[in-house]
């Protein structure tokens, strides 16, 4: 007799969580954050600039700390950043340096300056600064030197802020907190493999598979349809030397000649962006259900590790399936496989559960048989798998994710936990300001046995 266990609620350790709510500025605070937002930009291009004339001219590489130690020098010059707060200031000199790390690590290119148009907000690496008047839901964002905001918007777990982020995002205000607190989610002893893919987006070992949204589909023919009427109208890309000539799809092609667009084209690329949100929007809605339903019932997830970046790359030069790769990539895209398993991956965490992902080029569970463990080579139209060596017979996905789960039960399960943003390779706010105070102490011990010895 088959006994069904209810579902068990588990406390997980203290995490770190981001809810981000709206900002309702008055219009005095609006004109006042928009100025902010200008002088962080200056601060953030200026110290780029001098990273890299130093460097240039002089050979000196220039770090966090000595940029750090010239702000009290440098508000007393420019005495209009004295309001912005030492702390946001220096979390602002603390994303250039993250940027060079980032450059000299091979994750990026080298930092470019950034204009005041696309610089988005700035960051209160601390509790200084700024109070939050709610538990989590509408209330109010007390800004130094700046009054009281009001704030709607509701976040899953509160718990104590930690960092609060100020950012402008199509001309509205938001404010992006971080809370330590302890997420309670509700899991089963149940255990599932799943399979990621294009025509049905999830497909899990018991056969139940979840298609991409019909939504998403209606969205995406709006956004195409609205992308057309955009591109009738005269772009940056056009200008009067240009008639008689087809515009440009891409307004980036002839932007340095600062070719000013018309007006209608400006208030449609307005419309156009407000219909991606919106399908933006609908497919974080849509991941976050469906994510949250299997977690709930399983302790046990088994995915797969995809590298999607290589995946979703363009067709070589000269191929002759350009377009057909081309569907394949927006196909992957549209469905987030990266935004899914990171979902997986926290929320398990966050029910006491396991989220383990196969080494997919090592197991191939596209091609090995879930019943005798056997290869039979498949190409991607071949959507049923027929073993060749014990005729197993079986959905492609079904199977893939079945193999997923029977390697997941055989790994060596670890306590569950999620990995604290302060842990990566790049040093945060915190971490540095420890190695300041005992760099600092270090110094102080050694003057003093070096004086008792004088002595």
């Amino acid at each position: 007799m088959l006994t069904l266990t209810p579902p068990v609620e588990y406390n997980s350790l203290m995490l770190t969580r981001r809810a981000t709510f709206r900002l309702y500025p008055s219009t005095n605070q609006a004109k006042q954050l928009h100025d902010w937002r200008r002088m962080h930009q200056a601060l953030y291009n200026a110290a780029l600039y001098n990273r890299k004339t130093q460097y240039q001219k002089f050979g000196h590489s220039v770090d966090y700390f000595e940029q750090q130690n010239c702000l009290p020098a440098f508000k007393e010059v420019w005495t209009e950043y004295k309001a912005l707060g030492s702390q946001a200031l220096q979390a602002t000199l603390k994303r250039v340096d993250l940027a060079f790390l980032r450059f000299f690590g091979g994750l990026g290119g080298y930092p470019k300056f950034k204009s005041a148009r696309h610089y988005r907000g700035w960051t209160y690496p601390g509790v200084a600064g700024w109070k939050v008047e709610g538990a989590g839901g509408n209330g109010h964002l007390t800004i130094s030197k700046l009054g009281r905001i009001q704030m709607r918007g509701q976040a899953r777990t509160w718990g104590t802020p930690t960092t609060c982020t100020v950012f402008l995002e199509h001309g509205n205000w938001y404010a992006s907190i971080t809370v330590l607190c302890t997420p309670i989610r509700l899991t089963n002893i149940g255990s599932v493999g799943i399979d990621l893919g294009c025509k049905e987006a999830i497909t899990l070992s018991t056969g139940e598979q979840f298609p991409k949204p019909e939504f998403l589909k209606e969205s995406q023919k709006k956004v195409k349809l609205s992308s057309k009427k955009l591109r009738r109208k005269r772009s940056p890309a056009w200008c009067a030397s240009m008639v008689g000539k087809p515009a440009p799809s891409s307004a980036s092609a002839n932007w340095k000649k600062k070719i000013k667009a018309s007006r209608r084209w400006k208030k449609h690329r307005q419309v156009v962006s407000k219909l991606q949100r919106k399908v933006a929007r609908q497919r974080e809605d849509w991941q976050h259900k469906v994510t949250s339903n299997i977690v709930s019932g399983n302790s046990l997830i088994a995915g797969e590790q995809l590298s999607v970046k290589n995946m979703t790359r363009k067709a070589k030069k000269g191929s002759k399936r350009k377009a057909q790769k081309a569907g394949l990539n927006r196909s992957m895209l549209e469905v987030g496989f990266s935004t899914i398993s990171k979902m997986f991956a926290y929320k398990s965490a966050e029910a006491g559960g396991f989220y383990l992902e196969s080494p997919t080029r090592q197991l191939k569970p596209s091609q090995r048989c879930a019943k005798c463990w056997e290869l039979t080579p498949k190409t991607l139209a071949d959507r049923v798998h027929i073993c060749q060596h014990c005729g197993h017979r079986e959905d492609r996905d079904v199977n893939a994710a079945q193999v997923n789960l029977i390697w997941a039960r055989g790994q060596e399960l670890s306590s569950p936990g999620a990995e604290s943003p302060s842990s990566t390779s790049r040093r945060s706010m915190k971490q540095l300001g420890a190695l300041k105070r005992q760099k600092l102490q270090a110094n102080s011990e050694a003057e003093t046995t070096r004086s008792a010895c004088g002595g």
